[in-house]
């Protein structure tokens, strides 16, 4: 299986010239995954950043999400179909489930099928999920199979480590992605981050990429100004010691940040 790249570039709640410029950016300081979805009304923007940077498409590793809507059957193909148009691009390297069906109107087996399918015609390389419980896993795995799901994307951070789902996913061999791993900024006014990081002259957000980093997870952490996105690699080059990784998943409290109503399943 193709590999996910370990640090990638999320871009929610970015549009416009802001999108353009934060993947510009990144391309440039050396970011090589950026992560879009369709409900973020932002898949243009960056197809257009991507294509203008001077990166050779088979350098950067595209992830886009299928939105809830796209769901039922005959819908999920022609709108990835769409947003590779957006992407322009003919192949995404990674496609998500963005939510489980809302009140799984639309059967898992159902969509993922599809999904499996716009796989197999070559409009993916890679499939996987996002925010999904332990429930709609097994269901995705009895669907298309664990090993065919590259990963599950759900918010991890200090502050929500979701044991439970990464446990599962773990045993049955579903990569993590973590989003949200700054926890929209509150990772930078936590006073036990803050001492580790003093500690190893590095960033708080440098510390809590680091932290996940070394748990395996990937990370896609967003930023519009050059000098964070920049700082933030440094994750890569950072090592904690156990003293450090235990302080921080000692900060767990179940501080869920994305929880939309009406479309959240019932968590884990």
């Amino acid at each position: 299986m193709h590999t996910i790249p370990q640090f990638g570039l999320g871009t929610f709640r970015l549009e416009g010239q802001t999108v353009i410029d934060s993947v510009r950016n990144g391309l440039e300081a050396g970011y090589r995954h950026i992560d879009t979805a369709q409900i973020y009304g932002n898949e243009a923007e960056v197809g257009l950043a991507i294509a203008e940077s001077g990166v050779p498409r088979g350098e950067v590793f595209i992830t886009t999400k299928i939105w809830t809507e796209n769901l039922p059957r005959g819908k999920l193909i022609p709108s990835l179909q769409e947003s590779l148009r957006k992407l322009r691009t003919e192949q995404v390297d990674l496609t998500l489930i963005h939510w489980p069906s809302p009140g799984d109107a639309v059967p898992v087996a159902e969509y993922m099928d599809e999904l499996a399918q716009a796989q197999d015609q070559g409009l993916t390389r890679l499939i996987g999920i996002s925010n999904f419980t332990v429930r709609h896993m097994q269901e995705a795995m009895a669907a298309v199979g664990p090993g065919r799901i590259a990963t599950n994307q759900v918010e991890i951070h200090p502050f929500l480590q979701n044991r439970k789902v990464v446990d599962f996913a773990r045993r049955h061999g579903i990569h993590l992605t973590a989003y949200m791993p700054l926890a929209y900024g509150k990772v930078l006014e936590d006073p036990v981050i803050a001492a580790i990081a003093k500690r190893h002259g590095a960033t708080s957000a440098r510390v809590a990429l680091a932290w996940l980093l070394q748990q395996g997870f990937a990370v896609i952490p967003s930023s519009t100004r050059r000098a964070n996105l920049e700082a933030n690699l440094g994750a890569l080059g950072l090592q904690l010691d156990g003293e450090d990784m235990a302080a921080i998943a000692a900060l767990d409290r179940n501080g869920r940040i994305a929880n939309p109503e009406g479309i959240a399943p019932l968590w884990d």
